[in-house]
């Protein structure tokens, strides 16, 4: 079989991420609970937290990646490592955890994301909750699975009744834009939910739990994988942007996804109100 075969890719990526996923929650078990500050660290802020199931996470996926698929190169969260790969060439791009601040408060919505990327475009990706077992993914022209089971996006079309997800930065200016946002468009959309894990909120928009869902600011790792899934299951996806900055009323660092119907108005929507801006 190609060793680029999508299909193949989202199988590794599984195995990988629910591998992960177990040392995730042994180690939460072990040294997070009780939220102990000596395993725990900032980074770009003082809620930006990176913690000890993080950096053992990254490690294991690169170790096994580097057992399974030598030639390959990785980007991940913690360790930082491939910005951009040969021609050809496979790159993973890993979360080893996303929802961090869940993860250390107990929350169980966090999970491990692994996206696979050739010549910059995502063909294949995992995505698995630690807590619940659930695992997302998706195979490039093969669709999206959560457990097996196809996926597809919200057939909704009415703004006033959908349920956006949304995500708010460690940054405190921009959190303060991104709220503000939030108030310009909440009495004209049925509701909004902030769960704080992007990853999943992307496959929730595949599932159709969520009709849609934009964010500003999240890095490659925050989306590979969850948007490939979300748009596998038919959903509409605009993914963050670097060189040249399309005139879609974006910005560059948009990610938005939404169930074909609702793209266009809810996109509209955010747009009018300076989603731009953020």
């Amino acid at each position: 079989m190609d060793d680029r075969d999508p299909l193949a890719l989202e199988k590794t990526a599984i195995e990988v991420a629910q591998e992960t996923a177990a040392l995730a929650l042994a180690v939460r078990d072990r040294v997070v609970g009780d939220r102990s500050v000596a395993d725990m660290t900032t980074k770009s802020s003082a809620t930006d937290v990176v913690t000890a199931g993080d950096r053992e996470c990254e490690a294991l996926v690169r170790e096994r990646l580097a057992a399974l698929r030598p030639d390959d190169v990785v980007l991940g969260e913690e360790e930082g490592g491939a910005t951009s790969a040969a021609p050809g060439q496979v790159r993973w791009v890993v979360d080893p955890i996303d929802g961090t601040v869940n993860y250390t408060h107990g929350l169980p919505w966090f999970s491990v994301s692994l996206g696979v990327e050739i010549d910059g475009r995502a063909v294949a990706g995992a995505v698995v909750e630690p807590v619940s077992g659930r695992v997302w993914s998706a195979a490039a022209g093969h669709g999206a699975r959560l457990d097996d089971r196809p996926l597809r996006a919200s057939a909704l079309d009415r703004v006033e009744i959908a349920v956006v997800g949304t995500g708010l930065a460690y940054d405190p200016a921009r959190r303060v834009r991104q709220a503000a946002l939030i108030g310009r468009v909440a009495g004209a959309i049925g509701d909004v939910r902030r769960q704080g894990c992007a990853s999943l909120d992307l496959c929730s928009v595949a599932a159709g739990w969520i009709d849609g869902f934009y964010e500003h600011g999240l890095k490659p790792w925050d989306w590979c994988a969850g948007a490939l899934i979300a748009e596998e299951a038919g959903a509409v996806v605009r993914r963050p942007v670097t060189g040249p900055v399309p005139d879609d009323g974006w910005g560059p660092e948009a990610t938005f996804a939404a169930g074909p119907a609702l793209a266009g108005p809810l996109a509209d929507l955010l747009r009018g109100a300076g989603a731009s801006e953020l």
